[in-house]
């Protein structure tokens, strides 16, 4: 069996209104989700910015190289470039490592090029510019199959025309939040489909499926695609060949 662990971002974005419990309760879990991640090897913890400090610390006192990764414009993406870009700074300080932001895909679906085209330069400038690996959230169950290609090789063009090709591996295109709202059943995270479609128009970027990828087997087939990393709720499952029916 592939060794998954290392492509895998071990997630959980719920905040505590969502789910019910306290933000002591949450940061236990957060805790559970890094201990995890450190006992099993899985590359990264996914968590919400507020969380980033403490576990950034825990990681640390357990003496790990468990990456931290944290979320910008959760999950709507409609955050004013500034807004973005504040919850950038503050992350970074908090000692995130990497950084996934939710693109502005409704001013990409209203044709506004000019706004994407500038949060995706300045985020990517100053997560860069402090070392850090930045992905780029475009919610394909949001788009259709043509508005996927496009965005994804408008991100690809803004790469090669602003950064380096040495910068290209720390600049991602990701699939899925997880919380879009879909109709009738249909996936609202990483298909096999969709991400084929990234995989082919992403040119020289990595690509992260998120969301949807609950077995093994999904997992290797996913990898063997082509994706960098996994975004996952059903991490430990996946490294223990067991099948989950979470819904990230």
């Amino acid at each position: 069996m592939m060794n998954i662990a290392q492509y895998l971002d071990s997630t959980y974005l719920k905040t505590p209104a969502q789910s019910g419990i306290s933000n002591e309760e949450t940061l236990q879990l957060d805790k559970e989700l890094a201990q995890e991640a450190i006992d099993h090897s899985i590359f990264a913890v996914m968590i919400r910015p507020d969380y980033v400090a403490d576990i950034k610390k825990y990681i640390q006192e357990k003496g790990s190289n468990v990456a931290v990764g944290t979320v910008i414009g959760f999950h709507e993406g409609t955050y004013s470039i500034d807004e973005k870009l504040a919850e950038v700074s503050k992350a970074i300080e908090d000692g995130a490592d990497e950084l996934d932001f939710v693109i502005n895909y409704t001013a990409y679906l209203r044709g506004d090029l000019e706004l994407v085209k500038e949060e995706f330069v300045k985020g990517t400038q100053l997560g860069l510019k402090h070392q850090k690996v930045v992905k780029w959230i475009i919610e394909i169950a949001a788009l259709t199959d043509d508005q996927i290609a496009g965005i994804t090789k408008h991100i690809s063009t803004w790469a090669e025309e602003n950064f380096s090709e040495s910068e290209f591996p720390k600049i991602f295109v990701k699939s899925s939040t997880g919380f879009y709202q879909t109709e009738g059943g249909k996936p609202n995270g990483a298909t096999f489909e969709g991400i084929k479609i990234m995989l082919d128009h992403a040119g020289k970027l990595p690509v992260k499926a998120a969301g949807g990828v609950r077995t093994p087997e999904d997992a290797e087939k996913m990898i063997s695609m082509g994706v960098k990393r996994i975004g996952t709720s059903s991490a430990l499952a996946l490294i223990k060949n067991e099948s989950s029916s979470e819904g990230y």
